[in-house]
């Protein structure tokens, strides 16, 4: 059988010369950002489902976690991990991006927003941490619960990083004893304390104009972030929305967490 050189198909096929991007366009592009002590892994079960709806999506992983934990230093700063995730959108020329912050990752999603409104179709936080510039997560979180992780960044995290939490203190965060609990607790990585104490620097005000969605997971409701879901409410030009689940709803109720992002105008 005659078979034409892998250029000239190429050539012959406009698709397959296509940038990543366009042949997405009949769905949206999500980029899912992860929260503290995780990686872009948390989001597998919901980025496997928006995929197979028509979707793109990105799971970007913050420097020093997950498999970029390798990356781990003292420099690591929540600038860092707004860079990060500006970095991919403007690398992958990604456009009208549904950008999602679960936990942690609701700090530098707003930072995000700062930086490229342009690029940003809507915001969504997901049992999100929500700070206003000039704070950081230690400013902002209750006082307890910053100075254990402190704490356990001198004793056991060498001053750089706080060791995450042990696997009985995951059903806390909606996550039951079982293979799911040994699965996340695995794949766990030390935070950088620099996440944690450096301020969110913004120039512009919170969500610089792009539409903001808060996803309040209510069963059970994660105690820490009471203020922040209290702000919220309190905020003009939010939409509010709760599901049926734990803090870690990415991969406790995928399939919730995916039908609501789909939904998301």
């Amino acid at each position: 059988m005659h078979r034409r050189p892998l250029l000239q198909l190429a050539a012959a096929s406009p698709a397959a010369v296509q940038p990543p991007g366009l042949l997405a366009a009949r769905g949206r592009t999500y980029v899912l950002v992860h929260g503290s002590f995780t990686g872009g892994w948390l989001w597998a079960p919901v980025a496997e489902r928006l995929r197979a709806r028509g979707h793109c999506v990105y799971t970007p992983t913050q420097t020093g976690l997950g498999e970029r934990r390798h990356l781990l230093t003292r420099g690591i700063t929540l600038d860092t991990f707004v860079t990060d995730v500006t970095s991919l959108i403007e690398t992958e020329e990604l456009e009208d991006v549904v950008l999602v912050g679960h936990s942690f990752g609701g700090i530098p999603i707003t930072g995000v927003a700062d930086r490229i409104p342009g690029r940003i179709r809507h915001l969504v936080y997901l049992d999100a941490l929500v700070i206003e510039g000039g704070k950081s997560f230690s400013d902002s979180y209750p006082p307890e619960v910053v100075a254990e992780r402190r704490r356990a960044a001198e004793e056991r995290g060498g001053g750089l990083a706080v060791p995450p939490p042990p696997l009985a203190g995951l059903g806390a965060l909606g996550i039951p004893p079982g293979p799911l609990a040994d699965w996340v607790h695995r794949h766990m990585a030390a935070q950088p304390l620099g996440s944690y104490e450096t301020p969110l620097r913004l120039e512009n005000p919170f969500g610089n104009g792009r539409p903001k969605t808060y996803v309040f997971a209510n069963s059970p409701p994660f105690p820490a972030l009471a203020s922040m879901r209290d702000w919220v409410r309190r905020q003009p030009g939010w939409t509010w929305v709760e599901i049926a689940a734990g803090h870690f709803a990415p991969i406790t109720a995928p399939a919730e967490v995916t039908a609501l992002l789909d939904g998301i105008a």
